[in-house]
């Protein structure tokens, strides 16, 4: 097909009323002639520009677009039009924004939108702005990301209302994220009610998915998974291998991974608590047993999406959304102790981060090898010298985290990173209740009053180990000055054994026998206190005196 007016005309049209099957028929039958696009091309740059926007609406991606760019060298555009001048350039800059180098392609478009009032054409100026905005909003850059994509707003709803629909995706995806939910859902719903009447699957399939991620944030997890099952769907229509089907994936399995900590921590709470073998007549053992296979089911579903999500994004060279995945392989891993494959996992995804120069991927990766270390300290995995290794390295992440995600303006990041390095200053190294407490006020500050999802339950959890330590810094504080109530003697020294044992405890590996020679008492009386503080279950306390059955639990 010759890449003549009235092609450029047909393909300009297509897109304009997003007949998005029309369009790529008309470039798959131009392949020939597209691949041989050159300077010399009539309408050369307008045609470059088309392609590039075709690639944004589901075209293949943005490698096709790399061999033509190169035959438009710097000394040759400075001879175009220059109409077409502007177009190469805007060409170039879409893909420096889809390969990630998103500093490239926002200095690029701002020095087209500088020259924006010689265009004289406010088609041009919209999508400046719209790539623009994206390519902030993928920096961490939400306010300037919001007064691009609004701006593109204001110059296409009068004179291209499905682009206009485009755009406002966008826009509900920044008011997510400055917690505005029920405006983000209107805007979505909006530009759905437009859009239905076209065959863009992939603008639909990003609505969809954008509705995953708002209910996965109320804590529906359930409602979230049925969105990102319909948008995979919608996605597959048009591609089964499209990048954004991928990312989708990889919000899915992030679900997942969150269904399953919940069921886990579910059948943690029964067996440590022993109920789930008291109530013969409830949950039986058959029961738990296929709770916690459900539990793996659950786990292997989370990891065969992110296969699938690596899979795709390998197709696609799409280097930051295999970070995505192995960070949140990594979390599965962790979640299941195993600690080597959750560090090579978060050090892949920081390596990813540092290539990308991206900022968020960097933070979040931090993010998780602090998680990594601090659970090496609550599990007390090696000697003291280790243990007080692993605690600094814990530290060190955390910083960094809190680093990273302040050079972006993602609440939700920063929130994140809080709680990581608030966690750290808790754990049974440190014990800095005053540092801890300072980072999850910051947290809950920035935290939005409908959220319900794991951010929400880490802080919480972060609160009540702060609430539990200060508690027992008042009991002691107040034991000092002489105020004991109505409590007996013994019943002062039964309460100071349990704030002191179980820390004692700890800090022996967990060894009730280790505990029992060092306080000079008897392994029973220790596993009763211990039993009694809510640190072992009664199978640990049924275990005899010399500690050997405890001990193996314990441990």
């Amino acid at each position: 097909m010759p890449l003549d007016t009235q092609f450029v005309y047909r393909l300009e049209a297509a897109l304009h009323l997003y007949r998005i099957h029309d369009g790529i028929a008309l470039l798959a039958g131009a392949q020939d002639e597209l691949g041989g696009l050159h300077s010399g091309t009539p309408e050369a740059g307008r045609i470059l520009l088309l392609y590039a926007q075709w690639i944004d609406a589901g075209f293949g991606d943005y490698r096709l677009l790399l061999p033509l760019l190169e035959r438009f060298p710097a000394e040759c555009r400075k001879s175009l039009p220059f109409s077409d001048y502007v177009r190469v350039r805007m060409a170039g800059a879409f893909a420096d924004f889809a390969r990630g180098e998103l500093d490239a392609a926002i200095e690029t478009l701002g020095a087209i939108l500088r020259i924006g009032g010689d265009l004289s054409d406010p088609g041009l100026e919209a999508l400046a702005h719209f790539w623009k905005g994206r390519a902030h909003r993928k920096n961490g850059e939400y306010e300037a990301a919001l007064q691009d994509i609004v701006r593109a707003h204001e110059l296409a709803r009068d004179k291209d209302r499905f682009f206009a629909a485009l755009i406002e995706i966008q826009h509900s995806w920044l008011l997510f994220q400055k917690g505005e939910t029920r405006d983000a859902e209107r805007l979505l719903n909006r530009a759905e009610s437009v859009l239905k009447a076209t065959d863009h699957y992939v603008a639909l399939a990003n609505i969809e998915s954008a509705r995953g991620r708002i209910v996965r944030r109320s804590g529906q997890y359930a409602e979230a998974l049925r969105h990102f099952a319909k948008a995979v769907e919608i996605y597959a229509r048009r591609d089964p291998n499209h990048a954004n089907l991928a990312r989708t994936l990889v919000n899915s399995a992030y679900v997942r991974r969150l269904l399953a900590l919940q069921m886990h921590r579910q059948i943690d709470a029964e067996a440590r608590s022993g109920r789930s073998r008291a109530r013969s007549a409830g949950r039986s053992a058959a029961a738990q047993q296929t709770a916690f296979l459900r539990y793996q089911e659950i786990c292997r579903e989370a990891v065969q999406e992110l296969a699938q999500a690596r899979r795709i994004y390998a197709l696609h060279a799409k280097s930051d959304g295999i970070g995505k995945v192995s960070l949140s392989l990594g979390y599965l891993h962790l979640d299941r102790g195993e600690m080597e494959s959750a560090e090579r996992e978060a050090g892949e995804a920081y390596r990813i981060g540092t290539e990308q120069k991206d900022r968020i991927l960097m933070a979040r990766a931090r993010i998780l090898q602090c998680a990594i270390e601090n659970a090496h300290v609550e599990e007390q995995t090696g000697d003291a010298a280790d243990i007080g290794s692993h605690a600094n390295r814990a530290r060190q992440f955390g910083e960094e985290a809190l680093m990273l995600a302040h050079g972006t303006q993602n609440r939700r990041l920063l929130a994140g990173a809080c709680i990581a390095r608030g966690t750290t200053a808790a754990n049974d190294f440190f014990q800095d209740w005053e540092t801890a407490r300072a980072f999850a006020a910051e947290a809950t500050g920035l935290i939005g009053p409908g959220d319900r999802d794991q951010a929400v339950e880490d802080l919480a959890a972060l609160k009540s180990r702060i609430v539990r330590a200060s508690g027992i810094d008042d009991v002691l504080r107040s034991w000092s000055e002489g105020f004991v109530g109505s409590k007996t003697f013994q019943q002062v020294v039964e309460e100071f054994a349990e704030i002191v044992i179980p820390r004692v405890w700890i800090r022996q590996d967990r060894k009730i026998s280790r505990v029992a020679a060092s306080l000079s008492i008897s392994p029973k009386k220790v596993r009763r206190i211990l039993r009694n503080a809510g640190y072992i279950g009664s199978r640990e306390h049924l275990a005899g005196e010399d500690g050997s059955h405890s001990e193996a639990h314990s441990e």
